[in-house]
Order: structure tokens, then sequence, then C-alpha cells
């Protein structure tokens, strides 16, 4: 049961989620105002434009689905399991994550276009970094499917099923994050602009360093 996992999961979580909602702010506000954490916009922008737009348009929507997938494959790589276990390469990928972002900010600050894939990237890592938490599918770079579970749930309820309240919170705190992340987001590209992935970033090193304290503590 979801109950048995330990608090940091909720907590790392609502980070994860924050960290989507900062690159996807960023993205909606400097990157042709094109989101990047999640791909169902992208993929219906990129069908459309093979009849209504140019093929340099089509080309970077393409190369901004393959960099999510890329980003994708690299989890899955390193990741042998769905679930949650310690001992698991997080740190690593969270840090990798972070190089990504960097990237992003080097080549966008030079109005280069592959500073969009490497952020799509970056998501498209996260992403799949997100687990199977005791049945509990949670994705922290989008909240539609968390939205539709939390939905689900409550329907139940109301018909008389019982209601995982900490699953419910565990959903509730990534809508959170997520949203908490797009106005964090908006408020420093106005300040920052692209450098404001920066700040994305750094969270990434820090969740890395976190995990890396406690698993070292958790395996003595």
């Amino acid at each position: 049961m979801i109950k048995k996992l330990p608090r940091w999961v909720e907590y790392g979580s609502f980070i994860l989620a924050l960290v989507a909602g900062l690159v996807n702010a960023i993205g909606l506000l400097g990157f042709k105002h094109q989101s990047v954490s999640h791909l169902s916009g992208t993929a219906t922008s990129f069908g459309s434009g093979l009849v209504n737009s140019n093929i340099s348009d089509v080309l970077e929507l393409g190369f901004i689905l393959a960099s999510f997938l890329i980003g994708s494959i690299i989890s899955g790589l390193f990741l042998r399991s769905g679930s949650l276990k310690l001992g698991h390469n997080y740190s690593g990928l969270l840090v990798l994550e972070a190089l990504l972002l960097f990237a992003a900010v080097y080549f966008l600050s030079n109005d280069w276009v592959h500073g969009h894939y490497f952020a799509s990237a970056a998501c498209g890592l996260q992403n799949a970094l997100a687990t199977t938490f005791s049945g509990a599918v949670v994705r922290t770079t989008h909240v539609t499917g968390i939205f539709t579970d939390l939905g689900i749930m409550i329907g139940a309820r109301l018909r008389g099923e019982p209601f995982d309240k900490r699953k419910a919170f565990l959903f509730s705190l990534i809508i959170a994050g997520f949203v908490s992340g797009g106005a964090c987001g908006a408020y420093l590209f106005n300040f920052f602009q692209f450098n404001a992935l920066f700040i994305p970033a750094l969270i990434c090193i820090c969740l890395a360093l976190s995990y890396s304290i406690y698993s070292a503590k958790f395996k003595q």
C-alpha cells in the first residue's frame, strides 16, 4: 500500500513537479510559446503543421518530440524497474537533467533552437523517473493523468468505496507543485529570461545530493 512508503516520496514528487512547472512556464513564455514538459499540444501542433505550416516549423516540433523520447530512453536505460527502490541511479539522472537544462540555457541565450531540444530531453528524462508507487502511476511533468486519477478516486468515494487519503495527498502535492512552478517560472522569466532555467537545474542538483545522503544513511 502507498501508506507504507516513506514521506520523502511525496515531497520529492512535489519538488519534481515544481521543477517541471518552472521549465514549462519558461517554455511557454520563451520557446515560441511552446510547452516542453508534456507532448499532447506539441504532437497536435506537429500533426496540424504537416498540413498548415512550413517544413522548418514542423521539423522543430518533431525534434522536440524526439528529444523528449530520448530523455525517457536514457532513464529507461539506467532504471531497471518501474517501482521505487533505493540504490537506483536517481541521483545521477537528476544531475544529468540539470546538465541538460544548463545546456538549454546556453543555446537559448544564444538564440539557437537546439536549446528547446535539451529542455525537452530534460523533461522526458524526469518524467521517466516518475515511478509506480503501490499501484499509483505518478507523472511529475504534467498533471492531466493526476487530475483524472484524483477524479476517479473522488467518484469512487461518492459511490461508497474506501478513499485512500495518502494517495490523494500525493496527487494534490504534485498538482500544487506544478502550479507553483508555473507561477514561479513566469515571475523569474520576467527578470532573468532563459537564465531562469538555472533555478530548476540547481534544484535538481540539490535533490540529487539529498537523495544520495538519504540513501547512504539508509544503507548504514
